[in-house]
């Protein structure tokens, strides 16, 4: 059968190298919006890294000398000792698992401490590495994980010590992972006289959910002075978070304020991201509904361009059935030829992709438009997407046409 599918094609190469060419147009333009849709939606699917489920922040403030609660002549380690005071008062509540302090850390925070090194003999860190200072207990707020399986607990421990912890990524332009140099001492900050012992590599931490892992580099260090305005972030237990905010602003003003520090604000780590991402979530989500609209009228191109084929045909098909042809065996011989054409352009669409990635023009991912896997990926949803519409377009007219007579048919023509 697929040999005289392929003499028919021939016979009437005039319309069917029209119909090959929108193929091939149409297969390209939607590799391309499915090479983006796919793109952003593997990279929001990626692991995070950490875990902000049960997690709030909690913003503090410091009373002024107008305040007549003020305590004058507090000296810094004053203030530090406050800081630390309400830190074990909050990690006395039942419902609280874990507290921390930390400096520029917290996920979806948008400010930074970037830029210092990371040195291992030639090796150096990106210079957009995201330096984070924290308390031991941050990793067990957000759950950090370590590449060889190390826990929170663990990791906390490590920076307890004075290690320093690091995403595994941190010299992947160098094509090595962290997790060998564990145990390792490095230099930081471009201090040469002093080193530092790498505790952990850890699970490729992001910096928000529609930045890639592959770029996102980071390294945590012990924080060493507590001060007021410092980021302070809780995780609840489990099921124990049900009007947390409200109990925790209740109680606040008679439990949690120590000398001139005091809780100001308290919002969920939910909350906190929406706010965070709402733009790049409305961008994507433009980009998204104008790639939908274009599929759409590509869909309805498409499946008009078959459909009319098809009503064409009605004098072909009527001479089949009135040569004893089934419908099953008309309808089978359309079909495979509509997705015949299909096979055909499908390899030259798939040549022409390869060339528009590698000349950079679709969406970056893991450093690059070019990987094999992805482009064979995309290319196989677009041929599914297409076939199923060229056997919409087929499929309906079709039926419509076999319950015709074949007389009336050839009459009609």
């Amino acid at each position: 059968m697929t040999k005289k599918l392929l003499i028919q094609i021939k016979n009437e190469w005039r319309s069917n190298l029209w119909l090959a060419l929108e193929l091939l147009v149409v297969s390209v333009v939607m590799w391309y919006v499915v090479d983006f849709l796919y793109t952003c939606a593997a990279t929001y699917l990626e692991p995070r890294g950490f875990n902000i489920e049960h997690c709030y922040l909690i913003e503090t403030g410091e009373l002024t000398p107008k305040s007549p609660d003020y305590t004058p002549d507090k000296t810094a380690d004053d203030k530090h000792a406050d800081v630390a005071e309400l830190m074990e008062r909050l990690r006395r509540r039942p419902e609280i698992e874990a507290v921390s302090l930390s400096h520029s850390s917290y996920p979806y925070n948008g400010g930074n401490s970037v830029g210092p090194d990371v040195r291992y003999d030639t090796l150096v860190s990106p210079g957009w590495t995201v330096r984070r200072r924290v308390t031991p207990d941050f990793v067990r707020v957000f759950r950090y994980q370590g590449t060889r399986g190390e826990t929170p607990e663990q990791l906390a421990e490590m920076l307890e010590h004075g290690d320093f912890l690091a995403s595994d990524n941190l010299y992947s332009k160098y094509n090595r992972k962290l997790t060998e140099f564990k145990g390792k001492r490095f230099q930081l900050f471009g201090d040469t006289t002093k080193t530092y012992q790498l505790g952990a590599a850890l699970q490729d931490v992001r910096y928000h959910d529609h930045q890639q892992a592959f770029n996102s580099y980071c390294f945590l260090q012990k924080l060493s002075q507590y001060e007021v305005g410092l980021e302070l972030c809780v995780r609840v237990r489990e099921g124990m978070d049900n009007d947390f905010i409200a109990q925790l602003k209740k109680d606040s003003e008679s439990q949690f304020r120590v000398g001139n520090v005091f809780i100001s604000e308290i919002r969920s780590f939910r909350d906190v991201r929406r706010n965070y991402q709402q733009a790049w979530t409305n961008v994507i989500r433009n980009y998204v509904m104008g790639m939908g609209f274009l599929l759409l009228n590509i869909f309805l191109g498409l499946l008009g361009t078959f459909w009319f084929r098809t009503q064409q045909r009605r004098s072909e098909i009527a001479l089949h059935k009135a040569h004893g042809a089934t419908d099953r065996a008309i309808f089978s011989r359309l079909l495979s030829e509509g997705l015949l054409l299909l096979a055909v352009i499908t390899p030259l669409a798939i040549i022409v992709d390869w060339n528009l990635a590698h000349m950079e023009l679709n969406s970056w991912r893991n450093g690059t438009t070019q990987e094999w896997d992805r482009l064979l990926l995309c290319a196989g949803i677009t041929f599914v997407l297409m076939a199923l519409m060229i056997v919409i377009g087929i499929g309906i007219p079709a039926r419509k046409a076999m319950r015709v007579q074949p007389a009336e048919a050839l009459h009609d023509e």
